[in-house]
């Protein structure tokens, strides 16, 4: 039996500022090693949700602009089903500015208060321009390793109910700099700030995504293991660099529009 999943893309073209097409890449590789199909199906602006079974969802992020231009959509066109899709057990990605469109609200640097769907019982709220971003390398320790990349953002997240993290910061900001949580976590609905792209660094956190999507649909599958020593190489020097490598304020202080 040939195994197959599907992976809608939201707003690939407006909310991929980071690389974070390399999660795609990635799941996509890492399922056609195994002999798994995963078809991937692009939603633009103003486009329905396919009619196919949803097995994962991705969305990535953008600056404020962009992130502006697709929250309206978002939440009139998408937002029943994106809720719906998470209840049933759905897998779902969302990474900065997606994060924040799948909170409450994200109020940006000047100060508009762009709504989201609620998915994440969250806000984030952007001090303002002339505050140091949440930028650097970034550690976090999540329930089965590490999660290493790059995070580059403005707004603050505070999590509150029943919305646990994803993980507990090592290194870095993460959700707000404070509490010393990264991202966050409702079902299989995983949001975070951590880019560089995730999923090529995080190997083991990529094959938990596929695991609890294959499962969902074929109970009790269980992923044939992959030589992922180049993988894990990367994840052990961007962990090494991670301790070393410092920003420059000047670029920390950047972009301050960038969610």
């Amino acid at each position: 039996m040939r195994l197959e999943l599907h992976l809608i893309h939201i707003y690939p073209r407006l909310l991929n500022l980071y690389g974070d097409r390399g999660n795609i890449i990635t799941l996509s590789q890492r399922c056609a090693w195994r002999g798994i199909s995963l078809q991937v199906h692009e939603v633009g602006l103003g486009d329905p949700l396919p009619e196919c079974p949803a097995d994962l969802v991705f969305i990535g992020g953008d600056q404020d602009r962009e992130q502006t231009v697709v929250a309206r959509d978002l939440r009139h066109r998408h937002a029943t089903a994106i809720r719906d899709c998470v209840e049933l057990g759905t897998v779902l990605l969302a990474v900065c500015g997606g994060y924040q469109l799948l909170q409450r609200y994200y109020r940006t640097a000047a100060g508009a208060e762009l709504e989201g769907i609620g998915l994440f019982n969250a806000y984030t709220i952007h001090p303002g321009a002339g505050t140091p971003r949440c930028v650097g390398n970034i550690v976090v320790e999540v329930q089965r390793g590490t999660i290493v990349g790059f995070e580059n953002h403005g707004g603050r997240t505070y999590l509150e109910g029943a919305t646990r993290p994803l993980g507990r910061v090592v290194l870095g900001h993460g959700n707000n700099g404070q509490d010393g949580f990264e991202g966050a976590r409702v079902a299989n609905a995983f949001g975070t700030y951590v880019h560089g792209s995730l999923l090529p660094k995080n190997p083991d956190f990529a094959d938990e995504l596929l695991t609890l999507a294959l499962q969902r649909r074929y109970p009790g599958y269980q992923l044939a293991p992959l030589d992922d020593s180049l993988e894990r190489l990367a994840h052990r020097t961007a962990m090494a660099r991670a301790r070393v490598v410092k920003i420059p304020k000047s670029v920390a202080a950047a972009s301050p529009e960038t969610a």
